[in-house]
Order: structure tokens, then sequence, then C-alpha cells
């Protein structure tokens, strides 16, 4: 069993934790508020160009936030902790200017205000994670940053769905007023993240090290991990596009279902899912060789790959409940995108001593996933225009499973090649490879040896 010295957090581990999620969970989840509310809305009638406008609008958001994705690979990646609070509070505040420009300029000619309010959003992410990586109990920290994922997109786009249909609020003005809702939320959210402290000693024995990385160490990371940053990304990118598909068209996906009129089951059905999945992942905390987590979490990767593919199947053939078979689809989805958030980078990192940041890599994965959104809708709306949503969506089920199953055993090969090359004695059943004399990745130049 492993000792640590003790610090001055001790005592105090609990409230530290609760402060740490409690500040995570709290800003992003608002900034939901300024990206997804758009969502909520239908802007039935109204096309251009022969596409549906809300289509067009998605777009134009997505493509601002997947340049933000490519942008944060630098900016995020390079961050000092000092910069944190004052780059999330500028970003969010962007990103509700150009909400009110998009209720205040008449369609069509609004459009581009939503590629500036996804351009700045797409950083916060990377920025926020910053506060939580590299400790003893990042997975649960993680877990619980996590549960905006799952439930803060069906809740801002509920009170979105709410200001419209109750108090009549127009569409376009929507998105902007859910933000100013919001406001409070994210100030109390961003003045927790300011009294987390700094990793420990013993967080740092466990997990080594985080710092920012600068371009000439981002670039030996790629030529250290290549074939596994691919494999990676490419999970994670299909991972992107189908939680995009399934988020985004929610609201059209659960009235082909038989929901047209049920607003709450935006949310309710999430948090189901959030339950579930969020159990699991927090329980990994437990698991303190690198190496097991490590590949433990591949494992979940394959299960939930098979998850998606078993339901979507029982449910295609009629042998599913639409409600259930969207709430299994889910947690086979959620339980392996959370994963990389929580466990995969963060064990990645840890397991192979890299000083680094798991920031680059989500920034990495985030920018080719969005890209990816991009493609899909613009291949929906001009190469499969007929094909309704559940259908659509059905068949990207399909391929995401198929996916997240071959490419996660790829991964597996690869990763024990690359730890059997700089951990030779890690072995089945010898000691795990921070016991190993090898020097760490060395094309990487590590701060320290494998402990």
């Amino acid at each position: 069993m492993n000792t640590f010295p003790t610090s001055p957090q001790t005592s105090s581990r609990f409230r530290l934790t609760v402060l740490c999620i409690g500040g995570a969970l709290l800003t992003y989840m608002s900034m939901y508020a300024f990206r997804k509310p758009l969502s909520a809305a239908t802007f039935e009638g109204l096309s251009y160009w022969g596409i549906d406008y809300k289509v067009i609008a998605l777009i134009s958001q997505v493509v601002g936030y997947t340049g933000s994705k490519f942008l944060g690979i630098k900016v995020v990646s390079e961050l000092r902790p000092a910069q944190r609070i004052r780059y999330i509070l500028g970003l969010i505040g962007v990103a509700w200017a150009a909400l009110l420009g998009f209720a205040l300029v008449p369609h069509p000619y609004n459009l581009p205000f939503l590629v500036v309010n996804g351009l700045p959003l797409g950083m916060i992410f990377g920025i926020v994670i910053s506060f939580l990586e590299g400790r003893r109990n990042t997975e649960l920290l993680g877990a619980g940053l996590c549960i905006s994922f799952i439930t803060a997109s069906g809740i801002t786009k509920a009170v979105g769905k709410f200001l419209v249909v109750h108090f009549h609020v127009s569409e376009f003005w929507m998105p902007f007023a859910v933000g100013g809702i919001f406001v409070p939320l994210l100030l109390l959210g961003v003045s927790l993240l300011h009294r987390i402290p700094a990793p420990s000693e013993a967080d740092k024995t466990l997990r080594h090290e985080r710092a920012p990385m600068d371009g000439a160490e981002r670039r030996r990371f790629f030529r250290t991990f290549g074939l596994g940053v691919l494999l990676s990304t490419v999970v994670y990118s299909t991972l992107t596009v189908f939680r995009d598909l399934r988020d985004n068209f929610a609201v059209e996906l659960w009235k082909q279902l038989g929901y047209a009129n049920d607003s709450s089951i935006l949310a309710t059905s999430e948090i189901c899912v959030a339950v579930l999945v969020l159990s699991l992942v927090a329980s990994m905390i437990k698991v303190t060789d690198n190496r097991t987590a490590f590949y433990g979490n591949i494992g979940i990767f394959i299960f939930s790959g098979g998850v998606l593919l078993t339901t979507t199947y029982l449910f295609a053939h009629a042998q599913l409940a639409p409600a259930v078979w969207m709430i299994a689809s889910g947690f086979g989805l959620y339980l392996c995108y959370i994963c990389f958030h929580t466990m995969f980078f963060e064990r990645w990192i840890a397991l192979f001593r890299y000083r680094g940041s798991i920031a680059f890599l989500i920034c990495v994965s985030d920018s080719f996933g969005y890209l990816g959104s991009v493609g899909v809708l613009l291949t929906k709306s001009f190469l499969a225009r007929e094909v309704n949503w559940l259908t659509f969506i059905t068949y990207a089920a399909y391929a995401t499973g198929a996916l997240i199953v071959g490419l996660s055993v790829l991964m597996y090969f690869y990763f024990r090649q690359k730890e059997l090359r700089y951990f030779p004695h890690a072995g089945r059943g010898s000691a795990r490879p921070q016991a190993c004399p090898a020097p760490a990745v060395q094309d990487a130049q590590p701060t320290a040896g494998p402990r």
C-alpha cells in the first residue's frame, strides 16, 4: 500500500473535494448556458439556400467552437495558473456579447455572431480541467465536473424552452436571456475555482507533476505517442460527433419518438444517464495503480461500444422501448466520452510519467471532434436531406459503436507495446511501471524517471 506524507490539506480533504467539484461544475454548467440554448429553438418554417435555418445556425456555432478548439491547442496548453480565471470570464463575456448581436441583427445576417459565440467557448473546458488534473482523486473531481456534460445541456435547453413557451420570449432573444440567468452561477463558480490550491506533493508523487506545454514540448509528445494520439483522437472524435448529433437535435428526436409535448424529458432522461455513468467513473478513484486504471479504461471503451451497438440493434428491431434506448445509448456514449476526460488522458500521463497537461490532449481531440461534427451536419444537410433525424442518428449509433470497439482494441496493443519498450519489466505479474529502473519516455525528456 502506498503511503503519502501528511499535507496541510489532509484534514480538510472532503472540503477540498467539494470546493473543486463545486467550482468546476458550476463554471462549466454556466458555459453551457451561453452555447446550448440555441438548440432548444426550432425556427420552424425558416430556411435559407434550401437548408433549415436551425441547421445553418448550429453549423455556424460549431464552426466557431471548432476553431476555438484548435486555438486551445496553443492557448490553453501554454496558459499559466494565474491567468485562468481572467480568461474564463473574458471568453464567456465575448460569447454573451455575440448572443446579443444575434438577437439584434436580422436573420440571416446574424449568423456570423454565432461563429463569434462559439469561438471563445471551446477553450473553457481545457481551462477548467486544469484546476483538477494531477490529483490523487482526479477521477472523482472529473466525474463531478462531467455531470455538466450530461445534464447541463438538457437543463439549459429546458430553461430556454420554458422562456419561449411560457414567457413568449423570441427564439432569437432566448439564448441571450438564458445566458443572463446563469451569470450569477458563473460568478459563484469562478470564485470557488479561485480558492482551489495547487496539487500537493503527495498528488505529484502518485500522478506526476503537471505543467504548461510550449510548442517544442507538444511536438515531442507527438513524436513519442503519434499513433496513440491518432487512434485516441479518432475514437474521441467519433464520440463527439455522435454526442453533438444526439444533443443538438434532441428536441426533434424526442418528438419523433412520441414525446413532443414533454419538455422535462430533455433533462430527466440525461439525469438518469448521469447517475449511472458517474457512479462508475467516480469509483475508479479506488484504483491507485496507473497501469491497471489505464488499460481498464480501454476495456471500458470496448464495453461502451458494445452497449451502443446492442441497444441500438434492439431498438431498431422493436425489442427496446424508445425512452429506454435513449437512456441506454446515452449511457454507452457518455461512459466512454467521460472516461476520456476523467481517466484516459489523466492515467496516460501518469503511467508514462510525462510532465505535461491533459488540457493539451483534450484540445487536440476536441478540435478534430468538432471538425467532424461540422462535416456530418453538412453531409446530412446536402447528401442525406430526406433522411429523418431518428433514422440518421440510428445509423450514426451503429457506426460509433463499431469504431469504438475496433479502434480501442488497436489502442490496447499500441500502448502495451509502447509500455514494454520504455518499461521492459512491466510484464504480466511483475512490478508496475513506476517501480522499473528503466528511464521514462526518453523521447519526451521527462523531468524524472519512472516511480
